[in-house]
Parts: structure tokens; C-alpha cells; sequence
């Protein structure tokens, strides 16, 4: 995609602090961190999001990311790891090119990575059974 900021990072048009980089994907230390050491999984083909991502660019990214996280852990001492991946708006994609943010965590740090959990009723839990079929 001609316009898309994270296609040229990911193909190194732009400079970037670059962890990894291999035929498929960069990645790179993000310029506004949540944590110490947030780092952003790049593909370099342009998918908007994950319903776009072909399966085997998925599971390399997933691969990756356990890669990373593993590294960095060591290198940062740090007590845990998010791993996030937004898709559309609504749940906070702010840029339409599938990433995904390597967050680390330290007890206390205040990240924000949370929600007030619901309660799933039996009518949810019934319709959501019944419509869903995985082929």
C-alpha cells in the first residue's frame, strides 16, 4: 500500500530501531511505548488486519513473537509480556497494517492492558453455541 507508514518501515524506507528483520517480517522498537523495551511485529506484505493475513503468515508471527518476548524477557528483567494485536477501530487499530505490540511488564507498571470483566449468561452462551460452526 503506497501510503501506508508501517509498509514503508517494515521495508525499511524509514528508519526504525530494528530488533529482527527476515524475509517476511521486521521488528521494531515502537516510538511511543507502553513499557520499557514495546516492541511492534511488521509484516512486510500490507494486510489492513488479521482477517487479511494469510494462516501461515499468522502462525510465523505468533512464532516470532514467543521468539522475541523470550529474548527480551532476559534483556529486560522484565515480570511479564502482553502480546496484543488490534483489528478495526473499535478495538483500538490505529494504524490499518497488521502489527502486533510485544509489550513488557513489570508488576505496578500501570500499562493498562486490562478490562472489568463481564458475566457470560446462558442466553449469550446458547446463541453464540448455536451460530458458531467451524468448518
Amino acid at each position: 500500500m503506497e501510503n501506508c507508514i508501517f509498509c514503508k518501515i517494515a521495508k525499511g524506507e524509514i528508519p526504525s530501531a530494528t530488533l529482527y528483520e527476515d524475509e517476511e517480517f521486521r521488528v521494531i522498537l515502537d516510538l511511543g511505548p507502553a513499557s520499557k523495551g514495546h516492541a511492534l511485529i511488521l509484516p512486510k506484505a500490507h494486510y489492513a488486519n488479521i482477517y487479511e493475513l494469510p494462516d501461515e503468515t499468522a502462525a510465523h508471527a505468533m512464532v516470532l513473537a514467543k521468539k522475541i518476548v523470550t529474548k527480551m524477557k532476559d534483556i529486560l528483567k522484565c515480570d511479564g509480556y502482553n502480546i496484543v494485536q488490534n483489528n478495526g477501530e473499535a478495538a483500538g487499530q490505529t494504524v490499518f497494517h497488521f502489527h502486533m505490540h510485544l509489550i513488557p511488564r513489570t508488576t505496578g507498571d500501570n500499562a493498562g492492558i486490562t478490562w472489568t470483566p463481564g458475566t457470560l449468561t446462558s442466553e449469550d452462551r446458547d446463541e453464540i453455541l448455536e451460530k458458531f460452526i467451524m468448518e
